[in-house]
């Protein structure tokens, strides 16, 4: 699942896509409504792909977690961000086992279902790509005993 260009914006709900840099800061547009409009440099703006969920072992990024809802889901809606705390996180132990419940907030999962569900309503929710290995070249035994 690719994320760039996709950004939330501190005190406004919902996602953005980058459409232009400005000279004071970045015009963006509502994946919720297309409306178009600027953010200066003084608005906390923050890239999708830079997010990651906390575990108890190391950080997974939020296009991974994405990527485990869409494949538990069949590329279709999450939960509801509007379902009780329990509900959600009852979720996300499905989703990632080990994700830390002290650091990881309700607010945060609530964030994560609704962004999880935008994407989706906007087709930007897709199968992983599958990653193709070059095989490695075999060495036959006349080679190796030269």
């Amino acid at each position: 699942m690719e994320l760039e260009g996709i950004l939330a914006i501190g005190g406004k709900p919902g996602l953005y896509k980058l459409v232009a840099q400005s000279r004071g800061g970045v015009i963006v547009s509502s994946l919720i409504d297309d409306k178009k409009f600027p953010v200066t440099q003084a608005s906390n703006v923050s890239a999708l792909k830079d997010i990651a969920i906390y575990t108890y072992n190391e950080e997974v990024p939020l296009a991974d977690v994405f990527q485990k809802i869409a494949d538990k889901e069949n590329l279709g809606q999450a939960i509801s961000h509007k379902e009780k705390p329990e509900a959600l996180r009852s979720y996300m132990l499905e989703i990632l086992e080990d994700y830390d419940q002290e650091r990881v907030y309700n607010s945060d999962l609530k964030k994560l279902f609704q962004w999880y569900n935008i994407l989706q309503e906007n087709g930007l929710v897709t199968k992983a790509e599958e990653k193709t290995e070059e095989p490695a070249e075999e060495v036959s035994s006349e080679e190796e005993s030269k």
